[in-house]
């Protein structure tokens, strides 16, 4: 059963009760890292595993996502400053327990590369965030298989 979250802005990032933060350098500049990202919205499910489904909505300011497994969410963005920050806020979702949520992307230049730095940002009941802290080292290995992917992709693309 789908459910509405409580609406936050981008400060929820520094400020949520559970925070999880993954970090890598990749070899792709930012500026196509920041497209992937924000600009085609229909190629994550490309190169991040976890995605099924994941389109724009309202002329993309706002995103519809499908996990595998069944989790969905509708998101609104936050930020989209290219080519540093991407950011938004799930503002409906099935998941159990969950109350807010933000996923900001934050992308530096690492010598010819990117650093890609992904937050994610949450409040739910206890047990929520309890298994949310449980979860960290799946994202993590997500999120590192999830950039691997990416640049591959983008390798591919620019060849």
């Amino acid at each position: 059963m789908a459910h509405l979250l409580r609406e936050v802005g981008l400060d929820f990032v520094e400020r949520a009760p559970v925070r999880l933060v993954f970090a890598r350098e990749i070899s792709a500049s930012p500026e196509p890292v920041f497209h992937a990202l924000a600009e085609d919205v229909p190629g994550w499910s490309e190169w991040f595993s976890a995605v099924a489904l994941a389109r724009p909505l309202d002329d993309g300011a706002r995103r519809e996502v499908r996990l595998r497994g069944g989790t969905r969410f509708e998101e609104t963005i936050l930020a989209a400053k290219s080519p540093e920050v991407y950011a938004y806020r799930v503002d409906v979702t099935n998941a159990p327990g969950a109350r807010a949520m933000v996923e900001e992307w934050r992308l530096a230049p690492a010598g010819t590369g990117t650093r890609v730095q992904w937050t994610f940002a949450v409040d739910g009941t206890a047990p929520f965030r309890f298994a949310f802290g449980l979860a960290r080292a799946g994202l993590g290995r997500t999120f590192r298989g999830a950039m691997t992917a990416l640049d591959r992709r983008l390798a591919s693309a620019s060849a």
